[in-house]
């Protein structure tokens, strides 16, 4: 197989207040797995977004081979066979058309331009033989939107191979994912890369980088810092040099007054995962869910929000008994959640920074005839961002074009101005590096000082055990055990959230 080279050279680009990359370089070759990482804001997503034709006002050179290539446009790309599959998975596919008809649109596109008629026996005969040679279990037939998400995105890998891709960039890919999970997308990557496929695999996970990558570039303020071998490298040294800085001690200390009782769930049942399940939370303490993918963290915080319906079971709050028929009224009397998917669920992505940091508590900003004191908000929005180290290039900035880190400040910052009495924090660092991580800690440390009840529900359980007081383990559904942190550690969390009993 022939081995194809890529080249970024002094990529340039700027955005209304910022420069977001400043004369990159970037450089691999085919069969061959690359790491890109950064803090959030370093610009690897937006070098992608450049090199995958969502960008096309950069200044610099794209080299396939030695030759010079004009990516002018997703399509461009595609042609060059540059795929990416974004961290977003829903927004790439249609839910209503079947496995087969995703991985074959490209095709299908193709022939419907040329007023030709589809031959859906074989679209689907295709479809099937790429999904078996990836080794994916899933029916060609199925429709998307019956779909785990995980197999979403074992879907637009599988689309991606149906189009001859040269050079594969994976954005975030195991944030979603179990660990069981991870280990199929492990073994997919490994065998694109068997077939000369090169894999660009941005994450901010280093164990799996360690695992999976052979060569790694990190970036800084939109700037190029360093391209090694993987085996040449540290973990140390590569937080130092993604922060410009040694990184210090990632978790706060929870030294702060345990009081009473705040939030008391007694034997819930929803219609569809959580069954008996029973827990409380005091004032300023910190409570963990821990279990893995699919065990009904998000289904509990979302129950315990107002926003899936419960079939048994109650909720106190403060000792009386609560009845929430939607958000709204959880958020009335005192519940805060920050989602897990917050671009589609926790942000307005279209909307300003301002908007987005006072859309939880609009009528503290609002006059009796219902008019917005817009220079309130604005000074209130001013303050948070400075409180809350929020990077952005000006409070009326879009907050889609903000980094993940920000974007989640921002998700959980509106939160602080409703003042609430319960805070449920569901996978609160997806996505995050880990000098946001350490802020989002020290933000959560702060509110339980304040003698909030959290709730901080998350499949990494070194977190877990990190920021918690106390934790109950999730499998199926189900509590499983309960245990106070510091008398605990990750093998035996492990063991309880794959069914140990």
């Amino acid at each position: 197989m022939n081995t194809s080279v890529l080249n970024m050279r002094e990529i340039s680009i700027e955005f209304p207040g910022v420069k977001a990359l400043d004369s990159v370089n970037f450089t691999m070759k085919s069969g061959t797995t690359h790491a890109l990482i950064g803090a959030n804001g370093a610009g690897k997503s937006t070098l992608m977004k450049v090199l995958s034709g969502a960008y096309n006002h950069f200044t610099g050179q794209i080299q396939i081979d030695g030759k010079e290539v004009l990516i002018k446009d997703p399509k461009d790309a595609q042609v060059l066979g540059i795929q990416i599959v974004h961290q977003e998975v829903d927004t790439a596919l249609i839910p209503y058309l079947t496995v087969g008809e995703n991985i074959m649109l490209t095709k299908t596109v193709s022939e419907m331009g040329k007023r030709q008629f589809i031959r859906w026996k074989q679209i689907h005969q295709q479809a099937t033989e790429i999904l078996n040679s990836l080794n994916i279990n899933v029916s060609s037939k199925k429709l998307v939107s019956e779909l785990t998400l995980a197999e979403k995105q074992m879907v637009l890998i599988a689309r991606t191979v149906s189009s001859k891709c040269k050079f594969l960039i994976l954005d975030e890919p195991t944030a979603p994912l179990s660990h069981a999970e991870t280990k199929d997308l492990f073994r997919i990557v490994r065998d694109l890369k068997e077939k000369n496929v090169g894999i660009i695999f941005i994450s901010h996970r280093l164990p799996e980088i360690f695992e999976i990558c052979d060569e790694i570039t990190i970036m800084r303020n939109g700037m190029l810092v360093t391209h090694e071998r993987i085996r040449e490298t540290t973990p140390n040294k590569v937080i130092e040099n993604m922060l410009g800085r040694e990184l210090e001690e990632q978790f706060p200390e929870r030294t702060f007054h345990i009081g009473e009782t705040i939030l008391e769930v007694n034997h819930l049942h929803d219609d569809e995962k959580l069954s008996d399940v029973s827990l409380h939370v005091r004032q300023g303490e910190i409570i963990g869910i821990a279990g893995l993918v699919g065990a009904g963290k998000t289904e509990l915080c979302k129950t315990l929000f107002g926003e899936k319906k419960l079939t048994s079971g109650e909720i106190k709050l403060h000792g009386k008994k609560l009845k929430m028929a939607n958000p709204y009224q959880a958020v009335k009397q005192g519940i805060a959640l920050v989602p897990e998917e917050r671009r589609k669920e926790g942000i307005l992505v279209e909307e300003s920074v301002v908007t987005n940091l006072t859309a939880a508590n609009l009528g503290a900003f609002t006059s009796a005839l219902s008019f917005v004191k817009r220079k309130a908000e604005k000074k209130q929005a001013v303050e948070l961002i400075k409180s809350l180290g929020i990077k952005t290039p000006s409070d009326e900035t879009k907050v889609k074009n903000l980094s993940g880190g920000n974007q989640q400040k921002i998700a959980i910052g509106k939160w602080l101005i409703t003042d609430a009495d319960v805070y449920i924090f569901d996978e609160p660092t997806k996505g995050v590096d880990v000098g946001a991580k350490k802020d989002i800690f020290e933000l959560i440390c702060e509110l339980a000082k304040r003698g909030k009840a959290i709730l901080y529900a998350s499949s990494e359980l070194a977190e877990i055990i990190g920021i918690t007081n106390r934790l109950y383990v999730l499998y199926d559904g189900k509590v499983v055990k309960e245990v106070n942190t510091d008398i605990t550690n990750e093998e035996d969390l492990l063991f309880y959230s794959t069914g140990g009993n």
